[in-house]
């Protein structure tokens, strides 16, 4: 059977001039949608490239702060996306005036199928004007607790500090609480707790907790370093150290805690300090004999 190539062309052409839509008088087809569509992907995909790398060039040469440069990328971003999209429908030719005839379709999809959609686009907005989060702030989250990444267009990226991503929709920051360890510093304020035991001399026991933080290169010394004798306590007297660091990593106060204690450890065995273990007193009624039994060991 030989093939009837001009058959075929006809087919494809047909296909090409194939009319999907009708705005009022003017007819919509199909190879003006293709053209349209190319036109926007390509737009959108130059726009993202020429995007990352200014963002690069403006961080290495100029002194604004991420943050700054990353707001400033979305909204040239949001700008060229609208009008790429302006510019390659008339080219496409499609008059632009279809949008009117499609609002009331495209408002009534838009209401039922992308309430969340639209929630978490406007709340990434308000989260880059208003800056409750910031990239690079240690926020948490119940009981997630990491480093913001990326504030995106639905959901904002934060790096756990055991290297796990989360994703968090954008409207979760505005209708939950969060906590923000760095918002307006990145001094926080820790503590070392330990239970020393009775009897042990509570003055030494205080020099050698404040020594212990002294001698921490990463401990603050804008702020003082405090020792509370907190409670006696069942087994121990309970003391606690207070102090102050500057965190850049969630790992970063876990770190410094594990040195004080170390420290404290090492101090309190110089000093002949013990640090205390849960005891427990038994007392045995004595008012009335007791009762012994012997049992011989079996073979």
């Amino acid at each position: 059977m030989q093939m009837n190539w001009q058959d075929i062309a006809d087919s494809v052409a047909s296909l090409w001039q194939t009319e999907l839509y009708k705005a009022g008088d003017t007819p919509i087809y199909l190879s003006q949608v293709i053209i349209a569509l190319t036109l926007i992907m390509i737009g959108f995909v130059v726009v993202r490239w020429v995007g990352a790398r200014l963002v690069k060039r403006a961080l290495r040469s100029s002194g604004a702060s991420e943050n700054t440069v990353f707001a400033f990328r979305r909204l040239i971003s949001f700008v060229a996306y609208v009008m790429i999209v302006l510019i390659a429908l008339p080219i496409a030719g499609i008059p632009i005036t279809i949008f009117a005839v499609l609002g009331g379709a495209l408002a009534i999809g838009v209401g039922f199928g992308a309430q969340n959609l639209l929630n978490n686009l406007i709340s990434g907005i308000i989260l880059i004007a208003e800056r409750p989060i910031r990239i690079g702030d240690i926020v948490e989250l119940e009981k997630e607790r990491g480093r913001v990444e990326e504030i995106g267009n639905r959901c904002v990226r934060i790096r756990r500090y055991d290297g796990v991503h989360v994703l968090v929709p954008n409207s979760y920051f505005l209708e939950q609480r969060v906590v923000n360890w760095t918002l307006v510093s990145a001094d926080i304020r820790s503590v070392v707790s330990v239970g020393v035991a009775y009897g042990s001399p509570v003055e030494t026991v205080r020099d050698l907790l404040r020594q212990a933080a002294e001698e921490h290169e990463q401990i603050s010394t804008d702020y003082p370093i405090e020792v509370i004798f907190e409670d006696f306590g069942d087994s121990s007297l309970l003391f606690n150290l207070y102090f102050w660091t500057s965190v850049h990593q969630p790992m970063d106060i876990r770190r410094i805690q594990s040195d004080v204690r170390f420290k404290v450890n090492a101090l309190f065995d110089e000093h002949n300090i013990v640090i205390a273990f849960p005891q427990r007193d038994i007392h045995l009624d004595t008012s009335k004999p007791l009762e012994i039994h012997l049992k011989e060991p079996s073979a």
